[in-house]
């Protein structure tokens, strides 16, 4: 028998056997009897001597493609999918996870040469610069052009481009990027956990996995929340700057050198379990001074250790 003769064996209508449904999909044979065998894919119709697939079975296997293109893996996916089946709702997910993933800013990724590169950055080719930047994801490679870069922050390019204008070397661009990259997602870790607890909680604490309207109303909140992060971290950090700006200034400007120096602050790396830890001893508003605290008692009691051991020595 033919494929004609097999297709038109199966009645008129949104239906398709293994081989068709393959192709449509864009899936192979095997990886769809492989979600069957998961339970990700709804067994066919047995009609006759042929198993039978419809327009349900394609549908499943977009969504499918869609969340593993998301990032979910297949254990989740069959999670999301009983979720739907069940009437839980698997739209909403996919919105709250489209206002999740998607940009949280307002810039558009542009394209650069590596020509315009090397011209942007005072004329003369520095080919560890470029993979240190790539390494950064300040350029991302354009697989099919080895002299293409995507920009996905041009506003960071700009500036690395003025700093190095005005004198800053580039490796010690990458080396400042890295180090505030990591205080960055620091700060973005607590203020995650801060809405989680305080927000996000409250609308998708009930249900595991949560219904179509708590999706919908998480996915508002995402809206509403995000540009917010974005405007405490700029409040703080301009009051930061001019602050300790200020100090540096008129500590330049001293004209009694004998003058008391002025106490400047450095930001250290905590992991976040260890904060926790330590508002739970002194609470949240406690923290800072605990921490410089227990620095200072650790600092005198090894210089105490030491001058003890000198006077041993001695005697």
């Amino acid at each position: 028998m033919s494929r004609r003769d097999e297709r038109d064996d199966v009645p008129a209508g949104a239906a398709y056997r293994i081989d068709d449904l393959a192709h449509h999909s864009g899936v192979t044979v095997r990886t769809i009897r492989a979600y069957q065998d998961r339970g990700l894919l709804p067994s066919p119709e047995r009609r006759g001597r042929a198993n039978v697939y419809s327009d349900a079975h394609l549908t499943r296997l977009r969504q499918i493609a869609d969340l593993l293109d998301r990032g979910y893996t297949l254990a989740s996916i069959k999670e999301l999918l009983e979720a739907w089946d069940t009437g839980r709702g698997l739209g909403g997910v996919l919105g709250l996870a489209a206002e999740v993933e998607g940009p949280w800013t307002d810039e558009e990724a542009v394209r650069i040469s590596r020509t315009e590169l090397v011209e942007r950055f005072g004329g003369a080719p520095d080919e560890s610069a470029v993979a240190d930047a790539v390494d950064l994801g300040v350029l991302v490679p354009v697989p099919e052009d080895e002299d293409l870069f995507l920009v996905p922050s041009p506003q960071e390019l700009a500036v690395a481009a003025e700093l190095h204008a005005a004198g800053v070397p580039l490796s010690a661009i990458a080396g400042h990027l890295r180090e505030l990259r990591g205080q960055v997602e620091h700060i973005a870790a607590r203020l995650l956990e801060f809405t989680t607890e305080h927000v996000f909680a409250l609308s998708l604490g009930q249900h595991r996995p949560p219904t179509e309207a708590d999706a919908v109303e998480a996915a508002a909140l995402v809206r509403r929340l995000r540009p917010l992060a974005q405007q405490t971290v700029d409040a703080e950090l301009a009051r930061a700057m001019r602050l300790f700006a200020t100090r540096r200034l008129r500590r330049h400007l001293e004209s009694d050198t004998n003058a008391e120096p002025v106490e400047e602050s450095r930001s250290v790396l905590i992991t976040a379990s260890t904060i926790r830890a330590v508002e739970k001893l002194v609470g949240p508003d406690q923290v800072s001074a605990f921490v410089t605290a227990a620095a200072e008692r650790e600092v005198q009691a090894r210089a105490l250790d030491a001058l003890t051991a000198n006077a041993c020595e001695i005697r």
